[in-house]
């Protein structure tokens, strides 16, 4: 049981599979870190092309800030699994900043659904537009580790659930990463009954693999449909 900011944090051994994360369908499935043979290939590529290259630049995003230790390279779904830690959300996401990223994965679909619609929903209530449509992919990953858990209904963990938001969460997952967690196992905030996971060492998110295709559409209100696509 780890101590961090004076919570008592249990640690348990985790085996998940087919967790669910959504990704807008516009990023590609492939990419260069899937086809270098180890991360020494790619300065080869950053000598010819430079940082400059926007193609090159926007796949590898904060790549640059990670320890190439934990670079995933040269297998399927690489570049997937990169583009979580390099491209984080502006402003972050619950449990990590805009520095570095992590894998967000639900253990249902619908969990998945409830996540992405809440989020885009406040893009668009942002701009006061809800006539819109994105199509999102999801994408399966299995994880066999130690992790942090929060789940128990606990009055400490609390201010990590607030809705509102990320202070006190972002804080939380920053201490936990530095101390060398390797992720955290929390309750949905967006659908009550659902759980969720915050990865943070690419290496350890396996056998990631391609599944359904889904389309929101926001028609004026803020509930938008969902159809799958495929």
């Amino acid at each position: 049981m780890a101590v961090v900011a004076e919570i008592a944090v249990p640690k348990i051994p985790a085996s998940l599979t087919a967790t669910f994360r959504l990704v807008p369908t516009r990023y590609p499935t492939v990419g260069i870190l899937d086809l270098i043979a180890s991360p020494g290939d790619l300065d080869a590529i950053i000598e010819l092309e430079t940082w400059t290259n926007d193609r090159i630049s926007t796949e590898i995003g904060l790549l640059h800030r990670l320890p190439r230790q934990e670079w995933v390279v040269g297998k399927p779904m690489a570049s997937v699994i990169m583009a979580a830690f390099c491209h984080p959300r502006v402003g972050g996401a619950r449990f990590s900043g805009a520095d570095r990223g992590a894998w967000y994965a639900s253990r249902t679909i619908s969990t998945a659904h409830a996540e992405v619609i809440y989020h885009r929903t406040q893009e668009l209530a942002e701009i006061g537009v809800f006539d819109t449509f994105v199509q999102m992919r999801a994408y399966l990953a299995d994880f066999k580790a130690i992790f942090e858990d929060i789940r128990e209904h606990h009055p400490e963990f609390e201010p990590l659930y607030d809705p509102r938001s990320y202070i006190h969460s972002q804080a939380f997952g920053r201490k936990l990463f530095e101390a060398g967690s390797n992720g955290i196992l929390y309750r949905s905030v967006r659908d009550p009954s659902g759980e969720c996971i915050a990865c943070f060492r690419p290496k350890l998110v396996k056998h990631v693999r391609e599944s359904s295709h889904f389309e929101y559409r926001w028609s004026g209100s803020r509930v938008p449909a969902v159809r799958k696509l495929a």
